[in-house]
């Protein structure tokens, strides 16, 4: 089966599981499922690209380190909505045929986006042996999806505890402020590195289709870092304003001794002009406090 078969069976079924799950939740007015389809649609198509072609080692890792990190994604989300008893977010959505099917055709571009590189690796009728490079790329894979999953359950118990501290401090989060978002982030640009010798015209230097899943990590980062109603933009900015208002000076302290993604120590020494690049401690993150006169006419 031809790569580009192996896609169009993945967007096949990715349209069929988000499609049907929209028609049912929008006549049940319900979006209990809608992560968890999400999830759903990640094993899915994960599982029939592994199904291909022959399987190799390089196959293997990654569609068992991809399972790991939907498969975790899948328990964690829907923990989430049972604690939370549903999602605000469809609060007004969800009464509004189109606006709730753009929700769920916005979650089946992500599920195709994120998947292209372990798509690639599956679908290749390459098979290469891995090298100490690929080693690398697929312990770095392994790694962030550990550092996601520990991050995730040390806030879910430090919340469990009722937020001692005001602000979570506890293990990753002592050395990053958004340590499961580091995770997620480079887990995709590691798999993207681990397709490299996937190709088909063996170096993915020269392959169209190895440069276009890096739209994967990519992505990501676009949504982690500059959508304003989730990842970091939502995390920090003006909603920093509680953590100023219980705890301003310790939080102040934390926030400049803390990266906003890369766990590390150390922080509070590295120049401004830096942590406003490479280390994507943006502007726009920090908190700024309204003035009397500041705030606009909606």
């Amino acid at each position: 089966m031809s790569q580009l078969a192996v896609y169009g069976g993945a967007v096949g079924i990715t349209a069929l599981i988000q499609g049907l799950g929209f028609l049912v939740a929008f006549a049940l007015q319900t979006e209990v499922f809608y992560d968890i389809l999400g999830g759903l649609n990640f094993l899915s198509i994960t599982l029939w690209s592994a199904t291909s072609s022959s399987l190799d080692t390089r196959k293997a890792w990654a569609t068992c380190l991809f399972l790991c990190s939907r498969g975790w994604l899948l328990v964690f989300l829907a923990w989430r909505a049972h604690e939370r008893k549903g999602d605000s977010r469809f609060d007004e959505l969800k009464g509004k045929f189109f606006s709730f099917m753009k929700a769920w055709i916005v979650q089946g571009m992500w599920v195709m986006l994120i998947s292209m590189p372990v798509l690639f690796i599956n679908s290749s009728a390459a098979s290469v042996p891995m090298d100490s490079f690929d080693w690398l790329m697929a312990c770095g894979f392994g790694g962030c999806i550990l550092v996601e999953i520990l991050a995730d359950v040390q806030k879910a118990q430090w919340v469990k505890r009722g937020r001692p501290g005001g602000f979570c401090q506890e293990g990753l989060w002592a050395v990053s402020r958004h340590p499961n978002y580091f995770g997620e982030i480079f887990q995709w640009w590691f798999a993207w590195l681990l397709a490299f010798r996937s190709s088909e015209l063996q170096s993915g230097l020269w392959d169209p289709l190895w440069w276009a899943c890096s739209i994967s990590p990519l992505f990501t980062m676009l949504i982690l870092l500059h959508v304003k109603a989730t990842g970091v933009c939502n995390a920090e900015g003006r909603n920093l304003k509680r953590y100023y208002d219980q705890c301003p000076e310790d939080y102040a302290k934390y926030r400049d001794s803390t990266s906003v993604l890369i766990p590390m120590v150390g922080y509070q020494h590295v120049p401004l002009s830096l942590k406003r690049t490479i280390f994507l401690d943006f502007e726009k993150y920090e908190y700024k406090p309204k003035t009397a006169g500041s705030e606009k006419t909606e």
